[in-house]
């Protein structure tokens, strides 16, 4: 901006790079989505089944962005790079129970010949108690740099509340939305394939 007297207001030292850490922090967050996208469609040998999994990820950001606003009512935490950075943590964290509940249903219905409700729910059955303990886990370790001040507490605790909460509400929305959507997947699949 420019000011009386030949003076002028710029944006210097790493404030003015916080703009292309902004863009290149968006461009990791595609990036991770779609390198995830694609190694879940190789590793399912399917395009359909890898997107029923990929929707857990908006219910991980949602989770994020609550477990911010719940820090932020008792400790002010910006939106900054380290707490976006926990985005892109969650691209990889919130799939993994999904995952073990489309594979196992796939494992069901393909070797024990299960149909795909019974496999769905044999699938939740059997994965519920592992998703829930790692689950269980790895947020019992993350409250303590969420809630416990200390040296470097102030500048990990909101990508540590962002993790949290996005782990939180994605577990449990996978137990019920995740069966849902594999079911509709194996539903529209089977209309495709028919």
């Amino acid at each position: 901006k420019q000011l009386d007297g030949g003076y002028r207001i710029t944006l210097g030292g790493t404030a003015d790079k916080l703009r292309t850490t902004w863009l290149a922090l968006r461009f990791n967050v595609l990036l991770a989505l779609l390198i995830t996208y694609l190694l879940m469609a190789a590793l399912f040998e399917s395009w359909l089944y890898p997107l029923v999994i990929i929707l857990s990820v908006p219910l991980g950001a949602v989770g994020g962005i609550l477990g911010l606003t719940v820090l932020n009512l008792f400790v002010p935490q910006s939106l900054d790079v380290l707490t976006m950075l926990g985005f892109v943590i969650l691209i990889g964290t919130v799939v993994n129970n999904p995952i073990l509940i489309v594979h196992q249903s796939l494992n069901h219905m393909h070797e024990d010949g299960l149909s795909a409700s019974e496999a769905i729910l044999a699938s939740i059955r059997t994965r519920v108690r592992p998703i829930f303990m790692t689950t269980t886990t790895t947020v019992l370790g993350l409250l303590p740099l969420v809630l416990f001040p200390g040296a470097g507490s102030e500048l990990y605790r909101g990508l540590g509340s962002v993790v949290l909460g996005g782990l939180i509400v994605s577990t449990i929305f996978t137990v019920v939305l995740v069966p849902t959507l594999f079911s509709l997947a194996i539903d529209i699949r089977r209309m495709l394939w028919a």
